[in-house]
Protein backbone atom coordinates (compact mmCIF):
# COMPACT_ATOMS: atom_id res chain seq x y z
CA UNK A 1 0.00 0.00 0.00
CA UNK A 2 1.38 3.41 -1.26
CA UNK A 3 0.54 6.28 1.38
CA UNK A 4 0.10 9.53 -0.16
CA UNK A 5 -0.02 13.26 1.09
CA UNK A 6 -1.24 15.90 -0.04
CA UNK A 7 -0.14 19.69 -0.69
CA UNK A 8 -3.09 21.79 -1.56
CA UNK A 9 -7.06 21.97 -1.33
CA UNK A 10 -8.28 22.95 -4.42
CA UNK A 11 -10.60 20.82 -7.12
CA UNK A 12 -7.59 19.31 -8.78
CA UNK A 13 -6.57 17.51 -5.21
CA UNK A 14 -10.89 16.83 -5.30
CA UNK A 15 -9.88 15.12 -8.63
CA UNK A 16 -6.74 13.46 -7.07
CA UNK A 17 -8.47 11.91 -4.09
CA UNK A 18 -11.65 10.66 -6.35
CA UNK A 19 -9.50 8.83 -8.33
CA UNK A 20 -7.20 7.56 -5.45
CA UNK A 21 -10.90 6.11 -3.85
CA UNK A 22 -11.22 4.08 -7.38
CA UNK A 23 -7.56 2.76 -7.00
CA UNK A 24 -6.09 -0.41 -5.64
CA UNK A 25 -2.84 -0.09 -3.07
CA UNK A 26 -2.77 3.51 -2.73
CA UNK A 27 -4.61 5.76 0.36
CA UNK A 28 -4.52 8.96 1.20
CA UNK A 29 -3.39 9.28 4.90
CA UNK A 30 -2.37 13.22 5.16
CA UNK A 31 -3.20 16.72 4.16
CA UNK A 32 -1.03 20.12 4.45
CA UNK A 33 -2.24 23.49 4.14
CA UNK A 34 -1.13 26.60 5.49
CA UNK A 35 -4.22 27.47 7.83
CA UNK A 36 -5.71 25.12 10.52
CA UNK A 37 -8.83 25.63 9.77
CA UNK A 38 -8.51 24.68 6.36
CA UNK A 39 -7.05 21.77 6.26
CA UNK A 40 -9.30 20.19 9.39
CA UNK A 41 -12.21 21.54 7.08
CA UNK A 42 -10.88 20.04 3.91
CA UNK A 43 -9.24 16.50 5.70
CA UNK A 44 -12.66 15.73 7.72
CA UNK A 45 -14.53 16.31 4.16
CA UNK A 46 -12.31 13.68 2.84
CA UNK A 47 -11.77 11.61 5.95
CA UNK A 48 -8.36 12.20 5.73
CA UNK A 49 -6.43 11.28 9.28
CA UNK A 50 -3.23 13.21 9.27
CA UNK A 51 -3.23 16.55 9.01
CA UNK A 52 -0.27 19.19 9.13
CA UNK A 53 0.16 22.91 9.16
CA UNK A 54 4.15 22.30 9.00
CA UNK A 55 5.72 21.16 5.44
CA UNK A 56 9.12 20.25 7.71
CA UNK A 57 6.41 18.30 10.18
CA UNK A 58 5.06 16.54 7.51
CA UNK A 59 8.03 15.56 5.63
CA UNK A 60 9.52 14.11 8.07
CA UNK A 61 6.30 11.81 9.65
CA UNK A 62 6.12 7.89 8.83
CA UNK A 63 2.45 8.02 7.74
CA UNK A 64 3.21 8.79 3.95
CA UNK A 65 5.64 7.58 1.30
CA UNK A 66 5.34 9.80 -1.40
CA UNK A 67 3.26 13.24 -1.70
CA UNK A 68 1.23 14.37 -4.51
CA UNK A 69 1.92 18.54 -4.68
CA UNK A 70 -1.01 20.82 -6.32
CA UNK A 71 0.67 23.89 -4.64
CA UNK A 72 1.13 26.95 -7.00
CA UNK A 73 3.98 26.58 -9.73
CA UNK A 74 6.80 28.96 -7.92
CA UNK A 75 6.18 25.90 -5.53
CA UNK A 76 6.79 23.44 -6.70
CA UNK A 77 10.83 22.60 -6.85
CA UNK A 78 11.09 23.75 -2.96
CA UNK A 79 8.44 21.61 -1.33
CA UNK A 80 9.46 18.30 -4.30
CA UNK A 81 12.83 18.80 -3.03
CA UNK A 82 12.24 19.00 0.78
CA UNK A 83 10.43 15.65 0.68
CA UNK A 84 12.56 13.80 -1.54
CA UNK A 85 15.46 14.72 0.80
CA UNK A 86 13.32 12.90 3.75
CA UNK A 87 12.98 9.89 1.60
CA UNK A 88 9.72 10.56 -0.35
CA UNK A 89 8.52 10.01 -3.48
CA UNK A 90 7.02 13.00 -5.52
CA UNK A 91 4.34 13.28 -8.06
CA UNK A 92 4.45 16.81 -8.92
CA UNK A 93 1.78 18.84 -10.50
CA UNK A 94 2.50 19.90 -14.13
CA UNK A 95 4.25 21.97 -14.84
CA UNK A 96 7.10 20.25 -12.47
CA UNK A 97 8.86 23.96 -11.54
CA UNK A 98 9.18 27.53 -12.93
CA UNK A 99 12.20 26.56 -15.09
CA UNK A 100 14.70 24.32 -16.49
CA UNK A 101 17.67 24.86 -13.82
CA UNK A 102 14.84 24.16 -11.07
CA UNK A 103 13.88 20.96 -13.11
CA UNK A 104 17.55 20.18 -13.47
CA UNK A 105 18.08 20.13 -9.48
CA UNK A 106 15.12 18.61 -8.97
CA UNK A 107 16.48 15.56 -10.38
CA UNK A 108 19.72 15.22 -8.94
CA UNK A 109 17.75 14.97 -5.57
CA UNK A 110 15.53 12.29 -6.98
CA UNK A 111 18.64 10.72 -7.59
CA UNK A 112 20.57 10.94 -5.00
CA UNK A 113 18.18 10.42 -2.38
CA UNK A 114 16.86 7.32 -4.85
CA UNK A 115 12.92 8.37 -4.98
CA UNK A 116 10.81 8.35 -7.63
CA UNK A 117 10.22 12.18 -9.54
CA UNK A 118 7.25 12.52 -11.49
CA UNK A 119 5.18 15.36 -13.47
CA UNK A 120 1.92 15.00 -13.24
CA UNK A 121 1.28 15.62 -16.91
CA UNK A 122 -1.65 13.52 -17.19
CA UNK A 123 -2.36 13.39 -21.24
CA UNK A 124 1.33 11.47 -21.58
CA UNK A 125 -0.04 8.62 -19.59
CA UNK A 126 -3.05 8.05 -21.58
CA UNK A 127 -3.43 4.99 -23.85
CA UNK A 128 -5.05 6.90 -26.20
CA UNK A 129 -1.57 9.20 -26.67
CA UNK A 130 -0.35 5.56 -27.78
CA UNK A 131 -3.17 5.10 -30.23
CA UNK A 132 -2.39 8.24 -31.92
CA UNK A 133 1.18 7.19 -31.54
CA UNK A 134 0.45 3.86 -33.48
CA UNK A 135 -1.78 5.93 -35.78
CA UNK A 136 0.87 8.25 -37.38
CA UNK A 137 2.49 5.02 -38.75
CA UNK A 138 -0.71 5.11 -41.05
CA UNK A 139 -0.47 8.67 -42.09
CA UNK A 140 3.47 8.90 -42.64
CA UNK A 141 5.36 10.54 -43.75
CA UNK A 142 3.90 12.92 -41.31
CA UNK A 143 4.26 17.14 -41.94
CA UNK A 144 2.53 18.83 -40.29
CA UNK A 145 1.29 18.88 -36.33
CA UNK A 146 -1.34 21.95 -35.13
CA UNK A 147 -2.22 21.18 -31.24
CA UNK A 148 -4.43 23.80 -29.85
CA UNK A 149 -5.81 24.48 -26.57
CA UNK A 150 -7.36 27.79 -26.10
CA UNK A 151 -10.11 28.59 -22.87
CA UNK A 152 -11.29 31.56 -21.67
CA UNK A 153 -10.21 31.63 -18.13
CA UNK A 154 -12.95 32.66 -15.42
CA UNK A 155 -9.85 34.66 -13.78
CA UNK A 156 -8.86 36.95 -16.72
CA UNK A 157 -12.51 38.76 -15.88
CA UNK A 158 -11.29 39.91 -12.61
CA UNK A 159 -7.80 40.63 -13.75
CA UNK A 160 -9.28 43.36 -16.35
CA UNK A 161 -11.37 44.39 -13.52
CA UNK A 162 -7.91 45.23 -11.98
CA UNK A 163 -7.57 42.29 -9.68
CA UNK A 164 -4.69 40.48 -9.55
CA UNK A 165 -5.61 36.43 -9.51
CA UNK A 166 -2.89 33.89 -9.11
CA UNK A 167 -3.52 32.53 -12.81
CA UNK A 168 -2.13 35.98 -14.64
CA UNK A 169 0.53 36.58 -11.27
CA UNK A 170 3.91 36.19 -12.55
CA UNK A 171 4.91 35.85 -9.16
CA UNK A 172 3.18 32.02 -8.95
CA UNK A 173 5.14 31.30 -12.22
CA UNK A 174 1.67 31.44 -14.15
CA UNK A 175 0.33 32.21 -17.32
CA UNK A 176 -1.27 30.37 -20.67
CA UNK A 177 1.77 28.63 -21.37
CA UNK A 178 2.34 26.99 -18.06
CA UNK A 179 -1.34 26.24 -17.41
CA UNK A 180 -2.36 25.27 -20.77
CA UNK A 181 0.42 24.88 -23.31
CA UNK A 182 2.19 22.63 -21.01
CA UNK A 183 -0.76 19.56 -22.43
CA UNK A 184 0.40 20.53 -25.70
CA UNK A 185 4.32 20.66 -25.94
CA UNK A 186 4.66 17.61 -23.83
CA UNK A 187 2.58 15.48 -26.53
CA UNK A 188 4.62 17.28 -29.71
CA UNK A 189 7.99 16.34 -27.62
CA UNK A 190 6.79 13.00 -27.07
CA UNK A 191 5.95 12.40 -30.17
CA UNK A 192 8.43 14.26 -32.35
CA UNK A 193 11.33 14.93 -30.47
CA UNK A 194 14.18 17.21 -29.76
CA UNK A 195 13.02 20.19 -32.15
CA UNK A 196 15.75 21.76 -34.06
CA UNK A 197 14.37 24.73 -33.53
CA UNK A 198 11.95 27.15 -31.58
CA UNK A 199 10.22 29.68 -32.66
CA UNK A 200 7.76 31.92 -30.05
CA UNK A 201 5.60 34.84 -30.26
CA UNK A 202 2.54 35.96 -28.30
CA UNK A 203 0.37 38.57 -25.79
CA UNK A 204 2.38 39.29 -22.86
CA UNK A 205 -0.22 40.81 -20.59
CA UNK A 206 0.77 44.01 -18.32
CA UNK A 207 0.88 41.80 -15.07
CA UNK A 208 4.25 40.23 -17.28
CA UNK A 209 2.80 36.69 -17.80
CA UNK A 210 1.36 35.04 -21.03
CA UNK A 211 -2.00 35.57 -22.09
CA UNK A 212 -1.91 33.49 -25.06
CA UNK A 213 0.95 32.14 -27.66
CA UNK A 214 2.08 30.12 -30.75
CA UNK A 215 5.01 28.29 -31.02
CA UNK A 216 6.99 26.91 -33.68
CA UNK A 217 8.82 23.68 -33.29
CA UNK A 218 10.97 22.91 -36.11
CA UNK A 219 12.30 19.57 -37.51
CA UNK A 220 13.88 18.48 -40.48
CA UNK A 221 10.61 17.51 -42.01
CA UNK A 222 8.18 19.09 -40.04
CA UNK A 223 6.64 21.42 -38.55
CA UNK A 224 4.44 21.29 -35.11
CA UNK A 225 2.44 24.51 -34.12
CA UNK A 226 1.05 24.65 -30.72
CA UNK A 227 -1.64 27.22 -30.14
CA UNK A 228 -2.79 27.83 -26.21
CA UNK A 229 -4.45 30.95 -25.13
CA UNK A 230 -6.47 31.74 -21.56
CA UNK A 231 -7.83 34.88 -22.68
CA UNK A 232 -10.28 33.83 -25.85
CA UNK A 233 -11.64 30.12 -26.51
CA UNK A 234 -12.33 27.99 -29.20
CA UNK A 235 -12.79 24.75 -30.16
CA UNK A 236 -11.09 23.89 -33.19
CA UNK A 237 -9.01 20.03 -32.30
CA UNK A 238 -5.68 19.18 -32.65
CA UNK A 239 -4.35 17.28 -35.62
CA UNK A 240 -1.54 15.40 -36.82
CA UNK A 241 -1.09 15.41 -40.54
CA UNK A 242 0.81 13.03 -43.31
CA UNK A 243 0.85 12.29 -46.84
CA UNK A 244 -1.90 9.68 -46.42
CA UNK A 245 -4.07 11.12 -44.25
CA UNK A 246 -4.91 12.72 -40.54
CA UNK A 247 -4.95 12.07 -37.25
CA UNK A 248 -8.11 14.27 -35.53
CA UNK A 249 -7.65 14.80 -32.06
CA UNK A 250 -10.79 16.52 -30.66
CA UNK A 251 -8.97 17.55 -27.05
CA UNK A 252 -5.63 16.93 -26.90
CA UNK A 253 -5.27 17.67 -22.83
CA UNK A 254 -7.43 14.98 -22.59
CA UNK A 255 -7.58 12.31 -25.93
CA UNK A 256 -10.90 10.70 -25.29
CA UNK A 257 -11.80 10.86 -28.92
CA UNK A 258 -9.03 10.49 -31.62
CA UNK A 259 -9.72 9.72 -35.25
CA UNK A 260 -7.94 8.58 -38.31
CA UNK A 261 -8.95 9.56 -42.05
CA UNK A 262 -7.20 8.28 -44.63
CA UNK A 263 -6.73 10.38 -47.78
CA UNK A 264 -8.07 7.26 -49.97
CA UNK A 265 -11.53 8.44 -47.75
CA UNK A 266 -12.00 6.23 -45.16
CA UNK A 267 -12.31 7.22 -42.01
CA UNK A 268 -12.36 5.60 -38.70
CA UNK A 269 -12.10 6.08 -34.38
CA UNK A 270 -9.13 5.11 -32.95
CA UNK A 271 -9.56 5.65 -29.56
CA UNK A 272 -10.73 3.70 -26.58
CA UNK A 273 -12.74 4.68 -23.55
CA UNK A 274 -10.37 5.79 -20.73
CA UNK A 275 -11.07 5.48 -16.90
CA UNK A 276 -10.42 8.55 -14.74
CA UNK A 277 -8.16 10.67 -16.39
CA UNK A 278 -5.70 11.14 -13.31
CA UNK A 279 -5.61 7.13 -12.97
CA UNK A 280 -2.72 6.96 -15.84
CA UNK A 281 -0.33 8.80 -14.02
CA UNK A 282 -0.90 7.72 -10.70
CA UNK A 283 -0.76 3.91 -11.89
CA UNK A 284 3.19 4.70 -13.72
CA UNK A 285 4.33 6.46 -10.33
CA UNK A 286 3.09 4.10 -8.36
CA UNK A 287 4.03 1.18 -10.55
CA UNK A 288 7.83 3.21 -10.18
CA UNK A 289 7.85 3.14 -6.72
CA UNK A 290 7.28 -0.30 -6.62
CA UNK A 291 9.45 -2.03 -9.07
CA UNK A 292 12.19 0.91 -7.79
CA UNK A 293 12.19 2.04 -10.90
CA UNK A 294 13.59 6.01 -10.70
CA UNK A 295 12.76 7.02 -14.11
CA UNK A 296 9.26 6.26 -16.23
CA UNK A 297 9.16 5.47 -20.00
CA UNK A 298 6.25 7.70 -20.50
CA UNK A 299 8.14 10.67 -19.01
CA UNK A 300 11.34 10.27 -18.32
CA UNK A 301 14.19 12.42 -16.50
CA UNK A 302 14.95 13.86 -20.06
CA UNK A 303 11.79 14.11 -21.08
CA UNK A 304 11.18 15.90 -18.09
CA UNK A 305 14.26 18.50 -18.42
CA UNK A 306 13.25 18.98 -22.42
CA UNK A 307 10.40 20.04 -21.48
CA UNK A 308 10.89 22.59 -19.26
CA UNK A 309 14.23 23.58 -21.35
CA UNK A 310 11.63 24.29 -24.53
CA UNK A 311 9.33 26.16 -22.05
CA UNK A 312 11.95 28.74 -20.88
CA UNK A 313 12.87 28.96 -24.32
CA UNK A 314 9.85 30.43 -24.89
CA UNK A 315 9.53 32.25 -22.04
CA UNK A 316 12.71 33.77 -22.50
CA UNK A 317 11.46 35.06 -26.50
CA UNK A 318 8.39 36.42 -24.55
CA UNK A 319 9.93 38.04 -22.12
CA UNK A 320 8.41 36.38 -19.68
CA UNK A 321 10.40 36.35 -16.40
CA UNK A 322 9.65 34.87 -13.11
CA UNK A 323 11.02 35.45 -9.47
CA UNK A 324 12.60 32.07 -9.64
CA UNK A 325 14.67 33.12 -13.35
CA UNK A 326 16.42 35.98 -11.36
Amino acid sequence: MIRFGIIGTNFITDWFIDTINQLDDVEVTSLYSRTESRVKEYAENHSILHTFTSLEEMAQSDVIDAIYIASPNSLHAEQSILFMQHGKHVLCEKPLASNVQEVTRMIEVAKENEVVLLEALRNLFMPNLERVQQAMERIAPVRRAVFNKSQYSSRYDLYKNGENPNTFNPEFSNGSLMDLGVYLLGPALKLFGQPNEVQASGVTLESGVDGSGTVILSYDDLDVIVMHSKIHATSTPSEIIGEKGRIVINDIATCDEVRLELREGTSEIVSESQNAPMSYEIETFVRAIEARNLETVAHSATDMVRLADVMTNVRTQLGVVYPADK
